[in-house]
């Protein structure tokens, strides 16, 4: 069990360093980084497999018994979101190989986003706190560098927006570490269930899980900490905010359902009216902003926001059927943001540009990429039978049992302006007639060749054109009907949702699977 728990960020961390070995043949880098990628989604379905079977598991990996090792523990929850991420990752990858060109290859996209799922498949199954922040930091560091990868100046102001905001929650979240630990002795999320209810001063208890809040809020993009993703997500290439759009929002609000639910329930009176009133609000304003939005990514960046409110529901609400909703809402979310994101790479591949005032003509050009969008902007506004129609359903009966009206409203609400805004995009992308092709473009409206920039569209050098084409539409298609299965076959999606929430809101087996003994 061991080798399974501990595959999922070894892999991609074998292939980042075999791709930097590798760093002369192009070719190389993209098998390892489709590789990696690939390696991520068998060991996580292989992990969910087990877990399933045999209920949460864990490993030391330094020798020494728990609290005092490294912990790697799974259980259904940690298995589902590595099981999403491999499959948002292997769409990423197979998008990569076509589009990103030699010299941004050179400088490294391969072994960095290899690295990058490392970090997110560590986070997800680290078993304390310090490790956590350990596997934040190879996120943060690898994303960094991704996202100023190319150095174009709307890159490089992005990425100053997005690492200043993100060490200062990591200071804060080292801050907490520290202080939990000088309060408890130990850093073991076992552990740490078992004595921080006995820990006193109670009010530093509530201080320390306000501090990790806005450090994981600020991960997650959560209101009023999100500013930074919708001033960064659209600067880099389509290929790196396709990758950041489906994982690393997801990763904060892992640590929000992980460390809210396990740790810090000891003040019900506070924290959940709170994560209420945070996830309404950044639904309401994410939702806002993307229709304020003139560039298709954008729009798409503030969606973002706006979905993590619905996640956030299920913490604010704490019962069995809105964490379960709230798990297979990320579920949900991770296949249609990322089938989203895979066409407006497309897009802006096509049209050569960013603007929506610049697009338009293409359920024309490209009926299929059309139909991708469709079914993945259905799927986000919630229309049935897709997956997000049931996601949505769960958390509003879970706001009625909880007689939550005024949150059930604003979900209802924002649902209803999502609609709207994915309508904007469908007419100005796809509806609307072909603008006329302006000098420096071919007669088609796509950009020349000359004309193509490592930071602002797709690299023609990467591959040829019948490939590119396939490589931007298949990994979208892929996730569309992954939505659309997800929708028809919600029942046992359902079913494994709500045993994953079950098991945070009753975690002896995660404690016993960590400990060796009975909670």
């Amino acid at each position: 069990m061991t080798a399974l728990l501990v595959a999922p960020f070894a892999v991609p961390m074998i292939a980042a360093v075999l791709a930097m070995l590798g760093h002369r043949s192009v070719k190389l880098q993209r098998i390892l980084g489709v590789a990696g990628a690939l390696g991520l989604l068998v060991t996580g379905i292989a992990l969910l497999i087990a877990i399933e079977r045999h209920g949460p598991q864990a490993t030391q990996l330094s020798g020494w018994d728990a609290p005092f090792g490294i912990t790697i523990v799974a259980d259904l929850l940690s298995a589902i979101m590595v099981v999403i991420s491999g499959m948002v990752a292997t769409a990423s990858a197979v998008y990569s190989a076509a589009t990103v060109d030699a010299r941004r290859t050179a400088f490294g996209y391969y072994p960095l986003t290899n690295f990058l799922l490392a970090g997110v498949a560590g986070a997800f199954l680290t078993g304390d706190l310090f490790n956590l922040y350990v596997w934040f930091e190879v996120m943060l560091i690898a994303s960094f560098v991704l996202l100023a990868l190319g150095g174009e100046r709307p890159q490089l102001e992005g990425a100053v927006k997005y690492v200043a905001i993100n060490l200062v929650a990591s200071t804060m979240f080292l801050a907490a570490a520290g202080l939990i630990y000088g309060l408890t002795g130990t850093l073991n999320f076992a552990d740490l269930a078992q004595r921080l209810p006995e820990a006193e001063p109670t009010g530093l208890v509530t201080a320390i899980a306000m501090l990790l809040l806005v450090a994981f809020g600020v991960k997650a993009a959560a209101f009023p900490l999100f500013f930074w993703l919708p001033a960064s997500y659209h600067t880099p290439p389509a290929d790196v905010a396709i990758l950041f759009s489906g994982l690393l929002t997801k990763v904060g609000v892992y640590a929000l359902l992980r460390t809210f639910t396990l740790l810090f329930d000891h003040d019900p009176g506070l924290i959940q009216p709170l994560f209420l009133w945070i996830s309404s609000t950044t639904m309401v304003i994410g939702v806002l902003g993307a229709l304020a939005q003139a560039e298709f990514r954008r729009v798409l960046s503030f969606h973002i926001v706006s979905q993590v409110g619905y996640m956030l529901l299920g913490i604010g609400l704490l019962t069995p059927l809105a964490l379960a909703g709230a798990i297979f809402y990320i579920a949900h979310h991770m296949l249609a943001k990322t089938a989203l994101f895979l066409v407006a790479g497309a897009v802006e591949g096509t049209r050569g540009s960013r603007a929506l005032a610049q697009q338009g003509g293409l359920f024309e050009r490209r009926p299929r990429l059309a139909m991708v969008f469709a079914i993945a902007a259905l799927s986000l506004a919630g229309i049935p039978p897709l997956s997000g129609f049931v996601a949505k359903f769960v958390l509003v009966r879970a706001g009625l049992e909880a007689e939550a009206y005024l949150v059930v409203a604003a979900v209802l609400a924002v649902s209803l302006l999502t609609i709207v805004s994915m309508v904007k995009l469908w007419n100005e992308a796809f509806w609307k007639p072909a603008p006329e092709a302006e000098e420096g473009e071919g007669p088609t409206g796509a950009p020349a060749p000359a004309a193509t920039s490592v930071g602002t569209a797709t690299a023609t050098s990467a591959g040829g054109g019948r490939w590119r084409l396939a490589a931007q539409l298949a990994p979208g298609a892929a996730l569309a009907l992954g939505g659309i299965a997800l929708g028809i076959g919600a029942g046992p999606a359902l079913d494994l949702s709500m045993r994953a929430a079950e098991q945070l809101l009753e975690p002896t087996a995660y404690l016993e699977a960590v400990l060796g003994e009975p909670a």
